[in-house]
């Protein structure tokens, strides 16, 4: 009685399909460059991050631990905020106080800035819009309507009628 395989014995029975899933392997990891990286001016790759829907873009200037400025206008970081560099490391607020850092961010509920990313150069080629921060997280119905007012000076004729 013969046992011996002839051919190539990695490919038959139980070691055919542990061939093939590392020729798998082999293949994804000699694929091209994900989609998600930049090549910049210099040639090298830079990853793009993907940041949240509704995440604004401002520059960052922190004064403080959870005392910043926000596109020059004063601002708080929430308690337990991140700040992420552009290597997406966690950075303390207290080792980048006085830099003017291009940022995007997020708000919490109480409009306190939560998650904070530094950008890179290949990031900021991407526009995303900018917010001035509320003065209040409260409105009343009459903030937005404002009642005519008279300084004195206008015409009778200009004045506005009952009924209008």
């Amino acid at each position: 009685m013969n046992r011996c395989n002839f051919g190539f014995p990695l490919l038959h029975g139980r070691c055919q399909r542990s061939v093939l899933a590392a020729l798998a392997v082999a293949a994804a990891l000699t694929a091209a460059p994900a989609a998600a990286q930049v090549v910049d001016a210099t040639g090298q790759m830079h990853a793009v991050r993907n940041f949240p829907p509704g995440t604004l873009q401002g520059k960052l200037v922190v004064q403080a631990p959870l005392q910043v400025l926000l596109d020059g206008k004063p601002d708080r970081l929430s308690p337990g905020s991140r700040i992420r560099s552009e290597r997406n490391m966690l950075v303390m607020s207290g080792a980048i106080v006085g830099q003017e850092l291009a940022v995007n961010y997020t708000r919490d509920a109480a409009g306190l800035i939560h998650e904070v990313w530094v950008l890179s150069p290949a990031e900021l080629t991407i526009k995303r819009p900018g917010a001035t921060p509320p003065a209040s997280n409260i409105r009343t119905e009459s903030d937005a309507v404002r009642a005519p007012s008279d300084d004195g000076k206008t015409p009778f004729h200009l004045l506005p009628r009952y009924g209008q």
